[in-house]
Formats: C-alpha cells, sequence, structure tokens
C-alpha cells in the first residue's frame, strides 16, 4: 500500500489570519505572504491523483483544521488530518511546513510507504507505482552538488541538513558501497558533477529535484531516534528560520543509506517557477502533457497574482474538466 501526504494552508481562512497575526509579530521566521497564498488550484491536484494514480491507498490531507469548501470529507480514499492529531501541542500553532514535515510519520494509519506531496505538485499524466517505487524503496535520483547560496531560498536550511549527514555518513565510504546506485545509467547526464565532488571528504550537497518525494516512515524513525532535540528545535519554530532542517534530511539520510531505487526524475517531471512571462509556457505544459510530474513554485512576490491564477486554472481545467470524487 502507498499513500500520500499532501499539506495545505489556506491564507484566505479569517480562523487562520487571526492566529497569524496573533503570532507573527513576536517569532522571527519567514511571513513572506507567498508562504501561504491560495492558488485556488488544490482540486486539480485531487483530480489529478485520481486520474492518473488510482493506485494510490490513502490520501492524508494535512491542514490546521480548515477545509476547503468543495472538499468531500466522505470520499472512500480521503484521510483529513488536522496539525493538532499527530504535531505535540506543544508546537502549535505552526505557520511553517518544517515542523509538519519532521512529524508526518506520527500520522495515524499512514503506510510504511509514502509520497510526499506539497500543495504546488501535480500530477498531469497517468504514472505507475514504479514511478515512486521499486522493490519495497523508494524511487530518486542520487547526484552529488554544491550549495549555491542566495538571499531567497532554503539553503541555511540544507546547509542544517548536511551537517547532520556529514556527522553520520562518509562520502567516500557511501559511494563505494552504493556506487551502482550513484554512477547509474538512468542518470549519466549527472555523473560528471558526481565524478568531479568525489574526492571532497565531506558532502556538499545533492541535487533537489523538488518534486514529489516517496519515503519510508522508518526513515523518519531512525532520524528521531538519533537526533531527538535537533528535530524538536526545528518542531518548535512556528516560521520557518534559519535554524530547522527540513524533509531533504530526510531524503538525503536514505539516499546515504543506499534505501533507494535509482530513477531519473526529470524525463517525465519539470520544476517551474510561475513567473510573469513564462505563463503560456505553463500553459502549454500543462495541456500538452508534456511531463506527468510537475511543480509550479510560487517564490516571486511580482508577479500579477490574478492574471497567472487565471491562467492556470484555464490550463487544468482543459485538462482535468470532470470532478473526481474527492469534490462534493
Amino acid at each position: 500500500m502507498i499513500d500520500i501526504v499532501l499539506l495545505w494552508v489556506d491564507g484566505n481562512d479569517p480562523v487562520w489570519q487571526a492566529e497569524y497575526v496573533r503570532y507573527a509579530p513576536c517569532v522571527k521566521g519567514d511571513k513572506r505572504e507567498v508562504r501561504f497564498r491560495d492558488w485556488n488550484n488544490l482540486r486539480f491536484l485531487f483530480r489529478g491523483i485520481e486520474k492518473y494514480a488510482p493506485w494510490v491507498g490513502k490520501v492524508h490531507f494535512v491542514t490546521c483544521g480548515h477545509v476547503p469548501e468543495w472538499l468531500n470529507l466522505e470520499a472512500p480514499k480521503l484521510h483529513f488530518v488536522k496539525h493538532a492529531d499527530f504535531i505535540p501541542a506543544e508546537y502549535l500553532p505552526t505557520f511553517n511546513c518544517n515542523p509538519i514535515e519532521m512529524n508526518i510519520h506520527r500520522i495515524k494509519g499512514l503506510s510504511d510507504h509514502f509520497i510526499y506531496f506539497n500543495d504546488d505538485t501535480f500530477l498531469i499524466d497517468h504514472v505507475v507505482e514504479e514511478r515512486f517505487f521499486r522493490d519495497g524503496l523508494p524511487c530518486d535520483i542520487a547526484a552529488l552538488n554544491t550549495m549555491q547560496p542566495n538571499n531567497s531560498g532554503i539553503d541555511h536550511i540544507i546547509c542544517n541538513d548536511l551537517i547532520v549527514i556529514n556527522k553520520y555518513f562518509s562520502k567516500r565510504d557511501l559511494l563505494k558501497r552504493h556506487l551502482g546506485k550513484w554512477l547509474n545509467v538512468r542518470y549519466a547526464s549527472q555523473w560528471y558533477r558526481t565524478l568531479a565532488l568525489w574526492p571532497w571528504s565531506l558532502h556538499t550537497g545533492f541535487v533537489d529535484p523538488h518534486m514529489p518525494n516517496a519515503y519510508l516512515k522508518s526513515t523518519f524513525e531512525r532520524v528521531w531516534e538519533l537526533e531527538p532535540e535537533l528535530l524538536r528545535e526545528t518542531s518548535a519554530s512556528r516560521f520557518r528560520d534559519i535554524t530547522n532542517v527540513n524533509q531533504y534530511l530526510m531524503r538525503y539520510w536514505r539516499l546515504c543509506s543506499g534505501e533507494f531505487s535509482p530513477y531519473n526524475v526529470w524525463k517525465d517531471s519539470e520544476y517551474v517557477a510561475i513567473l510573469n512571462d513564462n505563463l503560456d509556457y505553463i500553459s502549454d505544459l500543462i495541456r500538452n502533457q508534456r511531463k506527468r510530474v510537475i511543480c509550479l513554485n510560487d517564490s516571486d512576490s511580482t508577479v500579477d497574482f490574478e492574471k497567472a491564477k487565471l491562467s492556470l486554472i484555464r490550463a487544468f481545467e482543459s485538462l482535468l474538466p470532470e470532478k473526481s470524487s474527492f469534490e462534493r
């Protein structure tokens, strides 16, 4: 059984806004509007899952408690989960995805094998189970990379993840033990970077596709066992903070443990930042199913939000016009 965990926040919810206003002035962290604004395209994520991945067991839909007005809470495959159902009370409320990610393995009834979706990742064509799990292991691309610091990303957080990885894993040893998974023919185009960074004694980074990630619950349990204080500190951060770790820590851990099946995610997936000048490109990507999995990232506050939102909705409606069982 393979489940999906899907996180969502409605930044327009007045109850959520009241909580936000209460806590925002009192704590540090990332409070930009792009972290919370709603593109009104969530229903297409559910439609894509139902149409293109019918093999999925449950969709664990996680929010602070608010629910889209169109959501069918009686849908057979839906498990509506509130933060309070699995996150310790002392860490709530949270306006930070990192504490949620660090605790998702605690969701009651979650399958041992699950795929973590953000609400900006979509299925736009048929995918098989082996796209995410093969022989019981998560499918992923293993390639070394270097940090490229900038002031708009999550580089501090990734650096924190890498500090933990370097504490527990020798890069040279893991490459020797799992050479066939790192220098795999499925992603030969990444070999040059991995080989160039091989002589470095410490991990300097990994290629991050920024797509739905397949996980084992046991990975989360293992990291919690070894680094409880670090994960508690992240869980206590109400807003995203440079001291946090995130889900990539769990991804890097299973890569370094060899607990993955090599897969080139780029052959059927694409990451696109939503910009004013690429809306036609995104529309074509969706309408003509250029890929199977896409991420439409909201990271630019200068985007004409209403124009972009309408463009995306029209594209999704042309591809997925029929309601799913997740809708009333």
